[in-house]
């Protein structure tokens, strides 16, 4: 009897040690994985944010890059990562929405909570300052007129798949180079090896500084910043590439670091200094916070890309 009752006691204070635990989140570091290389727009948002919400949860906040397959590598770790709300991602959606239906992935989209959105990346096609072309379509027509074949260097799986379908209308070879962020794309098309590339808001202070230039914007509407090079869409491409950023978290986390790591989300969401930060500095678009926004957004487009890649 003795035993069972040091047993019992025991079970007790482990289960009320527990319960002070998580009450108590964060009492220690958390860690923002982030898809891309140091320097890459993302990276320089993720680091941001966790600067940002550190204040608020009043626990320092790291950052470490786990770069390779689009954001899948860094998908697969967080999915396997404990749920106590120490491990988060700062990420594109395209490797929970996208991915999905064109890899043999160890995750799907029901393996994460999406905390919220956070911005949508300015995004566009480039190429070096010099090269004989203005736009995208033009590129082709000069590829196409000269028998070469087009060298593309991409981001992600989407960006990736929109150039090789537009190759496919265009009737130009494509010769493809995948990227670990933005700066290695900056670094291929302005060292020569790549034609043309994707590449997100990195590409405003490139372009100013007069060493490449935007070919198309991949977004709805046109850049702002640069509003006189017109979409895939105005050049007449019917494609439309989106970078979605939202902090992820593995499935169902811990519930008292969900609420605070909501709380926090939703202070900033409403934080004058931090729009700013995101859209001055980094010049990505904002989008609506929230754990329901960040929901319906992944179901939305994991259904069109779903039904995208069932029409093959």
């Amino acid at each position: 009897m003795k035993k069972a009752h040091h047993f019992a006691v025991g079970l007790l204070v482990a289960v009320f040690t527990t319960g002070i635990a998580a009450a108590d989140y964060p009492t220690r570091p958390i860690t923002f994985l982030t898809m891309t290389q140091p320097g890459a727009q993302i990276d320089r948002l993720t680091r941001g944010l966790a600067q940002r919400m550190s204040q608020i949860l009043g626990q320092p906040i790291n950052t470490k890059n786990v770069t390779g397959s689009h954001g899948t590598v860094m998908a697969t770790e967080l999915s396997r990562a404990r749920k106590d709300g120490y491990t988060l991602g700062v990420t594109s959606l395209t490797a929970y929405t996208y991915a999905p239906h064109h890899a043999r992935l160890t995750y799907k989209p029901d393996n994460f909570d999406f905390l919220t959105l956070v911005a949508l990346n300015s995004s566009g096609f480039i190429s070096k300052a010099d090269k004989p072309w203005n736009t995208l379509k033009e590129a082709f027509d000069w590829h196409k007129k000269n028998g070469k074949a087009m060298v593309a260097m991409f981001h992600g799986a989407d960006d990736r798949d929109a150039i090789v379908r537009i190759a496919k209308k265009e009737g130009v070879k494509l010769s493809l180079i995948p990227s670990k962020g933005g700066p290695s794309v900056i670094k291929a098309v302005t060292g020569g090896h790549a034609d043309v590339g994707y590449v997100g808001a990195i590409l405003y202070k490139h372009v100013e500084a007069g060493s490449i230039k935007l070919i198309a914007a991949a977004l709805g509407d046109r850049l702002p910043p640069i509003p006189d090079v017109p979409t895939l869409r105005e050049q007449g491409y019917d494609e439309q590439v989106e970078m979605i950023v939202a902090l992820v978290a593995p499935k169902g986390i811990d519930a008292d670091a969900k609420a605070k790591l909501l709380a926090a989300a939703d202070q900033l969401s409403s934080n004058p200094e931090t729009a700013q930060f995101i859209t001055e500095n980094l010049l990505m678009r904002p989008v609506e916070w929230g754990e329901a926004t960040a929901d319906e957004t992944v179901v939305k487009l994991f259904d069109t890309f779903g039904k995208q890649a069932a029409a093959k």
